[in-house]
């Protein structure tokens, strides 16, 4: 059984830090492309960034330069550093696995979720 918890979101001011984290059990972190979207409210879920297991790493555009996903494989977890937030960061994140090579930035090829963490950023 797969299962994968985020944590780390919280209130933010615009302009500073947050570090989400997302453990993985069943030890999928090194052999699944791991993923990050988020949700605004009545907005479809959206691509954040997405990490190989080969070390390909690719973000949106929204997030590139402020947004640093890693992972630890020893400690099966994904990390989302956000700095410089903005008001439009706000929403609730979620982390994906897929065991697909390329799943590319589609919510519907990710394969596992977890439940979310809210992150709200305040102007």
């Amino acid at each position: 059984q797969v299962q994968l918890i985020e944590s780390g979101g919280g209130l933010v001011q615009a302009g500073g830090s947050l570090r989400l984290s997302c453990r993985a059990s069943g030890h999928i972190i090194s052999t699944s492309t791991m993923a990050w979207f988020r949700q605004a409210p009545g907005k479809d879920r959206e691509f954040v960034g997405v990490l190989s297991w080969m070390g390909f790493i690719h973000y949106a555009d929204a997030v590139k330069g402020r947004f640093t996903a890693s992972r630890d494989n020893a400690d099966d977890t994904i990390y989302l550093q956000m700095n410089n937030t903005k008001p439009g960061d706000t929403g609730g994140y979620y982390c994906a696995a897929s065991r697909e090579y390329g799943p590319g930035e589609s919510a519907e090829n990710y394969d596992y979720w977890g439940q979310g963490t809210q992150v709200t950023v305040s102007s």
